[in-house]
């Protein structure tokens, strides 16, 4: 595993977005105690009381793999976390995971044994590094969406070579329209989750300039 991990600090929204976790499902195992976030305030409502680090986003691609792609049952992995409890925030990262029907398996330290593999039944690799080198990749692409917020941009052979939003090929027309509709920014957001305030305000003064002209 690499020895190096990029540091930050990730909103919920921005964690959902990388890892494929469901907002819902980060805040229910925040509240369950699965899985915190590791920078997190136990007083409500402050403003930015909760933040995922690097190494969280890592640990939440791998549980997304496990519970949302293999459809591992979360008591499995409840009881899987609490055994692993010794490795602190580093559980679900520290060695390689395999799935073995719908229960976890790994190779235990302690023992040099691969626990719980039946012989016969196929083991899937969750490869770590991969993992990794996909959540710095997803970062990046987050921050370079950031940067173009709230821009237009046209090329060739990517929605009829319509105006999309920066960054996406999500066509402008599509969410004026979803504006005309009567969708407010909450609705239209939750629609195109790629998408942020900005767009839509820059998507509203189109559609202004557009009933003014």
């Amino acid at each position: 595993m690499e020895a190096e991990y990029t540091l930050g600090a990730f909103s919920d929204e921005q964690a959902a977005r990388i890892t494929g976790v469901s907002l819902n499902q980060l805040r229910e195992w925040d509240k369950s105690g699965f899985f915190h976030p590791s920078y997190r305030v136990d007083q409500p409502h402050v403003p930015y009381g909760r933040a995922y680090s690097f190494r969280d986003l890592v640990s939440l691609q791998v549980l997304n793999d496990l519970r949302n792609a293999k459809r591992i049952p979360l008591g499995h992995l409840k009881q899987v976390s609490e055994k692993l409890a010794h490795l602190g925030t580093s559980r679900w990262t520290s060695s390689t995971l395999y799935v073995l029907g719908k229960r976890v398996v790994f190779d235990n330290p302690a023992t040099n044994l691969r626990e719980e593999v039946v012989s016969g039944q196929r083991v899937f690799n969750i490869p770590l590094r991969v993992v990794i080198r996909s959540t710095r990749r997803k970062i990046e692409a987050l921050n370079d969406r950031a940067e173009k917020a709230g821009r237009f941009e046209r090329h060739r052979f990517v929605a009829q070579n319509e105006r999309v939003f920066a960054g996406t090929r999500i066509p402008v027309t599509t969410v004026i329209e979803f504006l005309a509709a009567g969708f407010d920014h909450k609705k239209i957001l939750a629609e195109f989750p790629t998408l942020v305030a900005s767009d839509i305000e820059a998507a509203i003064d189109e559609w202004k300039a557009g009933a003014a002209a």
